[in-house]
Formats: structure tokens, sequence, C-alpha cells
């Protein structure tokens, strides 16, 4: 039985630009994370992530996709450079890497972003999510053709969003909703369909009583644990960046205050869950 846990959602982009990240990851080992997936938001940090994936080999483990906060009026070249990046095609890849090419585990995140908008300019924020919409009924379609996981962006907008993958035809059982910090009832909404939610740091914050619930409502037989990273700290981190090894206390917590069980028995089935979503190899194959 794993007794990792899995950080299903990171962005390492800021601690590969800061030289920060070998001692990221070695502190991650050390509080027992025995993978993480680190999030493609737009196509200057998807080459960067293909690299780390090939040399954390098992360890690091990657998405491509356009982030809502990521698109703008040209996104469709954006979105066009997906499937063949997938493909372990694109043209600006140096030959090194596209000889070799890790594969995406997920496409994402993608999907809608109301929070922020421009609050002062009704018109251009109107624009802007327009773009943001076509650009995930793209990414949507791609997904459906892939037949792969999907990870949603999804604030101020959970409605629009659960439309858009409805009518998308997207597998729903492929679909996550990171950083899930609605309530009972929209969660019950995406496992309805067969989708689920993911939980940050958020769920350890005083206020969060909603977001507990929702979580012990989804169960833990669909749980899966993330970082977020470098936001969403946990307690007793959070003031400081968020990184991979603070998912320990996120799921600490979530083992503790939300289903009453050993942190051991957590991590084995949330890292088994994340495995099974992600297509990841079993840690006895890394």
């Amino acid at each position: 039985m794993e007794t990792g846990i899995i950080d299903t959602h990171t962005h390492l982009e800021s601690f590969l630009r800061q030289g920060t990240l070998d001692a990221a990851l070695d502190r991650a080992r050390a509080a027992g994370v025995a993978a993480m997936t680190t999030i493609g938001t737009a196509p200057d940090d998807w080459s960067l992530y293909r690299e780390l994936a090939q040399s954390r080999a098992g360890f690091v483990h990657y998405t491509v996709g356009l982030h809502p906060c990521s698109v703008d009026a040209g996104w469709e070249n954006a979105v066009a450079q997906i499937e063949p990046f997938w493909k372990g095609a694109a043209a600006d890849e140096r030959p090194a890497v596209a000889a070799a090419p890790m594969a995406s585990v997920a496409l994402g995140e993608c999907g809608l972003d109301r929070f922020h908008l421009p609050k002062n300019d009704p018109a251009r924020a109107e624009e802007i999510l327009g773009w943001q919409r076509a650009a995930f009924a793209a990414q949507l379609g791609l997904a459906r053709r892939l037949g792969c996981p999907v990870v949603v962006h999804s604030r101020g907008a959970f409605g629009e969003c659960v439309e858009m993958i409805d009518a998308s035809g997207v597998d729903w059982t492929r679909v996550v909703f990171h950083c899930f910090t609605e309530g009972e009832k929209e969660i019950a909404e995406l496992n309805r369909r067969g989708g689920i939610g993911s939980f940050t740091g958020i769920l350890t914050y005083r206020n969060a009583e909603g977001i507990r619930a929702a979580a012990r409502a989804q169960g833990l037989s669909r749980f899966m644990v993330e970082t977020d990273a470098p936001y969403l700290t946990p307690m007793p981190h959070r003031g400081k960046p968020n990184e991979p090894a603070f998912v320990r206390q996120t799921a600490e917590f979530a083992a503790r205050e939300v289903f009453g069980i050993p942190y051991e028995e957590l991590a084995a089935v949330s890292a088994a869950n994340s495995r099974r979503f992600f297509g990841l190899p079993p840690a006895s194959q890394r």
C-alpha cells in the first residue's frame, strides 16, 4: 500500500525561475510527497514542464492548457498549439526534447474566471469573458477528441462551467474541478455527473466549514488533495509562499478533521485516486 501523498495541482514555474526548485522538491520528498502534477497555464510554461517531467520522471508529471487568466485576443493561436504539443510535435521544441517527449497527463487548467475581470470596465470584462468562453469550449472539444482528463478552473462561474461541460460531451468521469471552494450542493452536482472536486489548503482555514462539508459529502473514495502552490498556503504556514511539501499539512488536517481516520489511510486512498484519475503509473513502477 502506498504511503506517500500526491500533490495533484501545483505550479512549479516560480520555483524554476527563482532557482529554488531543487530545494523545494527535496523538501517535498522529505515530507512524504510521492508525486506531483505541475499545471500548464500558457504556452510559455508547457516546454518548461515537459523538460521537468523528463528530468524528474515518475516524481513530476505535467498538464497542458490555457488558463482563463491567460486568455486574450490571441487565444486561438495558443489553443491551436495544444494538440501538436500533446503529440510531441511542437514547432518550437528543442530537438533533444522533441525526440523523447513526456506525455501530458491532462488538459488544463482551463475554464472561466470572473473574479479577475476588470471591475470598473463592464464592456471590457464582457469581452474578456467571451474570449474565456470560446477558449474553454475549444479546449473541451479537444479533450473530448483526445479522451483525456480535464482540470477545470472555475472562479465565480461554477454553473457556467458545468453547463459548458455538459454541452461539450466530455466524459464527466475525466473532469476535476480543482481548488474546490463551493458547498455540498455544488459537489453533489459534480458527483452525480461523475466529476469530482479536489481540495487545497483552504480546507484548513477557520472559516471554511462549508468546504469541509463538501469534502465529507464527496467522500474519501473520491478525495484528492493539492497545494496550488505557490498560492493558498495551508495552516500553520499561512502567510508564507506555498510549496508542494505543504500538501502534507492539508492531508493531515483532512484525515484528522474531515474524515477522522489515520493519515496513512487517507494518503493511500488519495494517492490511489490521483493515480487512477491522471493515469499515473503505480508507485512500484516509478
